[in-house]
């Protein structure tokens, strides 16, 4: 979410950043949103102030006795009352439009990120281990897989569809000890917090990491609707209607009449498009008793773990805070038709290992770095080879500053495959969460007293004639969020299976996940 004031403040910046992420100038627009939205307040203010004083003037009037004129200024207030509801009415439609055409316009990319318009663009930035020797034509995972016996599609297909898959044996407990290795790392060697989250969420957690509006159809949601939901609320707009409109129903089978009232109102309640309303929620007539409301499933534990900050104030010596949660991930894949169609690399369902950052706005590109070379230590661990990149602003993502991907090399592919995003989103989150922070440095110069740190701010306020001066000096911010793979756990899998496969169709468990495959050294 962008900071309206900052782009009223210096709109060429802001259109020069959207020109870099390939959209053309959308300064004009929001800001003739802003002054719209800014003129109709000062007016709404002006009404406000002047039925006030028409109130205090009724009482005066009636003090005096003077009846006509009390009357006059009952009237004059009954007037403004009204004229504020219609421009109430419209602010909050100009409102509603500005910050949606906000919400929908991509992050901000650092100087430093390279301009370019897709994944060819990115810049390479090292490349680590060697890609392993094989005497024999290497395979693909789900070739190894389905010849041990152990991965199968078919099965997945016949419960779920396409995209899924299912392990079984040692590939099973392969995956689970990738997982266990990995939270074992971040939090044992990396200093983060392991956060078992939720994998179900609101439409405003979604709205937080921008999921939504914008990318929706990647997404799957619950339906909460109860089995006899259209039965229910059918009967209730017909016995509403029926009230005021007796006809407007066919009494003979007591459903809508071709083109009535009754008939428009049902149907355009069973119309999906119903849930896309402004706060994301749909509530039935009260008559029913019952108010539904969707949830998602996470496309990654991003979401449910920057959300933990939502609409907080934290302080900032808690701050940088580090989370890591392994959970399944569910993704439609909406945009990716044709696409991976073979083994596990794009599936619906798959496990994540994801790590989550919040810091000041000074720690973030610092946290970067680290956060990047502690998703690369899992693979250096395996013994994996891979490369990190710079993504170039058109491969970016939609709330990235700035991304490196790292890339899994795959002998059965012969290409390198990316394995973890690692982003700074700077304040973006944080607005459309409203998490912020409170300040806890002041400068040494402050008042002259020569205080280094807001831990003093006791001492400070403790000395004579300056109490309470302590708290003025600090200030509350947005906080800067960072997520990333540490690492996908399903892609970590593939990798394994691919680089350790031998000519035999077995799998060499590599040295690190050893202890957690119970001492088994082959698949």
């Amino acid at each position: 979410m962008h900071d309206i004031k900052a782009i009223r403040e210096n709109p060429a910046t802001f259109d020069v950043g959207m020109a870099r992420r390939g959209r053309g100038a959308e300064s004009p627009r929001l800001l003739e949103l802003d002054e719209t939205r800014r003129r109709l307040v000062t007016e709404i203010q002006g009404k406000q102030e002047r039925r006030n004083a028409a109130s205090k003037e009724i009482g005066k009037a009636m003090a005096t006795k003077d009846l006509e004129l009390a009357e006059r200024l009952k009237a004059e207030v009954a007037a403004l009352k009204d004229e504020m509801a219609a421009i109430e009415a419209e602010e909050r439609t100009v409102t509603t439009e500005l910050d949606l055409h906000l919400a929908t316009l991509p992050n901000l990319p650092l100087d430093e990120v390279p301009d370019g318009k897709d994944e060819h663009d990115n810049v390479e930035i090292r490349q680590v281990g060697e890609k392993p020797r094989m005497n024999f034509k290497p395979k693909e995972h789900f070739e190894i897989g389905e010849a041990l016996g152990m991965m199968d599609f078919e099965a997945a297909a016949k419960m779920s569809g396409s995209r899924f898959v299912v392990l079984k044996g040692s590939l099973a407990r392969m995956e689970r000890a990738l997982a266990q290795f990995m939270l074992d790392l971040h939090t044992d060697m990396h200093g983060y917090t392991e956060v078992s989250p939720p994998l179900l969420v609101r439409d405003e957690a979604l709205f937080g990491t921008n999921q939504l509006p914008k990318f929706a159809e990647d997404l799957f949601f619950t339906d909460p609707r109860p089995a006899d939901w259209y039965e229910r609320i059918e009967a209730t707009v017909k016995t509403a209607i029926a009230d005021v409109w007796p006809d407007s129903f066919d009494e003979s089978d007591e459903s809508p009449s071709s083109g009535s009232i009754g008939d428009h109102v049902v149907n355009s309640l069973r119309q999906d498009a119903m849930w896309q309303v402004a706060d994301f929620q749909f509530g039935p007539s009260s008559e029913i008793g019952w108010q539904p409301k969707r949830l998602g499933l996470i496309p990654t534990a991003e979401v449910s773990l920057t959300n933990l900050v939502r609409g907080e104030t934290l302080e900032e010596k808690s701050l940088p805070m580090r989370m890591t949660a392994g959970t399944h991930c569910f993704r439609s894949e909406a945009g990716s038709a044709g696409r991976d169609t073979r083994g596990m690399i794009r599936q619906h369902q798959f496990f994540k290992v994801e790590l989550v950052s919040i810091t000041t706005p000074e720690q973030s590109i610092e946290e970067h770095e680290r956060m990047t070379k502690c998703a690369e230590a899992v693979l250096e661990r395996l013994e994996l080879p891979f490369r990190t990149v710079v993504l170039c602003t058109g491969d970016m993502g939609f709330g990235a500053q700035k991304t490196h991907d790292i890339e899994v090399w795959l002998p059965g592919q012969g290409k390198y495959r990316e394995i973890s995003s690692i982003s700074v989103c700077g304040d973006f989150q944080a607005r459309r969460m409203k998490a912020k922070y409170r300040t806890a440095g002041i400068s040494k110069s402050a008042l002259g007293l020569g205080l280094d740190r807001a831990d003093e701010l006791e001492k400070l306020d403790a000395q004579p004639g300056i109490t309470g001066v302590g708290k003025l000096l600090q200030q509350t911010r947005f906080v800067h969020t960072l997520n990333g793979s540490g690492v996908a756990v399903g892609r970590a899998l593939i990798a394994v299976i691919e680089n350790y496969q031998n000519d035999d169709g077995s799998i060499t468990v590599p040295e690190v996940l050893r202890p957690y495959m119970g001492g088994l050294e082959r698949i």
